[in-house]
């Protein structure tokens, strides 16, 4: 029995009641959160297991992006100043055809400590077409709790030569599926992965969905409605927004995880809504491909399920949750008016919220007893933070003005992958040089 003592500063648990705690210990058995009690009681010099005094730093629940594309970090500011066809046409496509087990490794590692030290603990991955078991790999090794599966391509018009047939994205998503569901120690969990109605025959978009149901707790995870020049080719493709389309075709339920959902209109909004589908907001992508801005407010109003995501590198240059909850709370202020997305409210999208999109939220997404120790240490006593003098401060200072500088320890399941801001597995020196001497290789195979 692994025993650990957290005495943080204070403790930011995201629990139903938004409960701020001082002077209190998380007492952490195997992984889960047995206790948290007040400090006063706790004798830590007869306490009979490991002591973690972290009394400047502030405990929060670990963040949970719903939508990331780990296979894209080596492509990082390859493909900026372009909307979303050109850039999947003439760069993301492009690359992604070009990589290799060995490169996808490296974009993976990458990625995953740009994730981990940024605070995040719990991610939902789409890959690529080719290889994903690399990605499963680096997944379990690196000890993060994840669902990820394999990206599905049977036609492209966009980049022919990226695309599998039907029977084999469905033959290789199963095996996948039946290999990596619910494997290190079920931290690791498959979302069959369709790229986008523009990349996937209606025969694979409905077997998929069939297959998925013989794996309990997967999901099924696309993009929908990003762009307006996207939705008009699905429209002339299926006569059909993308959300309607989804729905024809027996898409829709509480396990659908569809990210940007931007461009709805009313009658798709209230398709979201009834079927439970949940949406992956991702601001800053958003922004930068110009695609537009989803209407969250609007989403939450209707208690559709929103969580957030910081898509793939390339197109957003970031895979911080910090700028995602930043943006994704001042984008809106514009339209609503200041006090639309405060503080609070993204934070919880960043967490609890994320939890419930993906259903783990009697697992992860608050501090509360039972629940497994996903757990983030900020330091927030420094010249970058307010100078705090109410509990509801701390929102604003985790939303609105810390980053990734501020992140100090990252636990999984009770164990410390990200110390001192420093990733405990790889050398990330020596992970960006192997990183870079991939990218030069595949830029040569193009």
């Amino acid at each position: 029995m692994k025993r650990k003592l957290l005495l943080p500063n204070q403790i930011v648990t995201a629990d139903s009641r938004n409960t701020i705690l001082h002077n209190h210990a998380v007492e952490i058995v195997d992984g889960k959160i047995e206790n948290i009690v007040p400090s006063g009681n706790i004798d830590k010099s007869r306490y009979d297991g490991e002591v973690l005094d972290y009394s400047s730093y502030t405990l929060i629940p670990g963040f949970i992006q719903t939508h990331v594309h780990l296979c894209q970090s080596l492509f990082r500011g390859l493909a900026d100043d372009m909307e979303l066809l050109d850039w999947l046409q003439k760069r993301i496509f492009v690359y992604e055809n070009a990589h290799t087990q060995d490169s996808l490794r490296q974009s993976v590692r990458i990625g995953l400590i740009d994730i981990l030290t940024g605070g995040t603990t719990t991610i939902l991955d789409m890959g690529t077409l080719h290889y994903q078991e690399v990605i499963f790999e680096e997944l379990v090794t690196s000890g993060i709790r994840a669902f990820a599966g394999g990206c599905m391509i049977d036609q492209n018009s966009l980049y022919p030569s990226f695309k599998e047939s039907t029977d084999w994205n469905l033959k290789a998503s199963y095996e996948w599926a039946n290999t990596y569901h619910n494997s290190n120690d079920g931290k690791i969990k498959y979302a069959f992965a369709p790229r986008f109605v523009l990349s996937c025959s209606e025969k694979l978009l409905r077997e998929t969905k069939e297959m998925s149901k013989n794996f309990r707790k997967s999901l099924f995870h696309s993009h929908a409605s990003e762009n307006k020049k996207e939705v008009e080719a699905v429209r002339n493709l299926t006569g059909m927004g993308n959300i309607e389309y989804f729905d024809s075709i027996g898409i829709l339920d509480s396990d659908t995880v569809l990210a940007h959902c931007i461009h709805l209109n009313d009658a798709e909004v209230s398709m979201l809504k009834e079927k439970s589908v949940r949406v992956a907001h991702c601001p800053s992508a958003n922004l930068k491909l110009a695609s537009g801005l989803a209407d969250i407010p609007k989403y939450i109003e209707e208690g559709i399920s929103v969580s957030i995501g910081a898509d793939g590198p390339p197109c957003n240059n970031s895979l911080s949750a910090f700028n995602e909850m930043r943006l994704a709370a001042l984008i809106q202020k514009p339209i609503y008016g200041p006090t639309a997305m405060n503080a609070l409210t993204v934070f919880r999208l960043a967490t609890i919220e994320g939890a419930k999109a993906l259903h783990i939220e009697n697992e992860v997404g608050s501090i509360e007893a039972g629940k497994k120790a996903d757990l983030v240490l900020l330091d927030l006593e420094r010249a970058d933070q307010p100078l705090p003098y109410s509990d509801e401060q701390i929102y604003s200072s985790i939303v609105y003005s810390a980053a990734k500088q501020n992140v100090k320890i990252v636990m999984v399941d009770g164990n410390i992958v990200v110390n001192n801001g420093k990733y405990l597995l790889h050398d990330e020196k020596r992970v960006i040089e192997d990183g870079r001497k991939e990218l030069q290789k595949l830029m040569s195979r193009i």
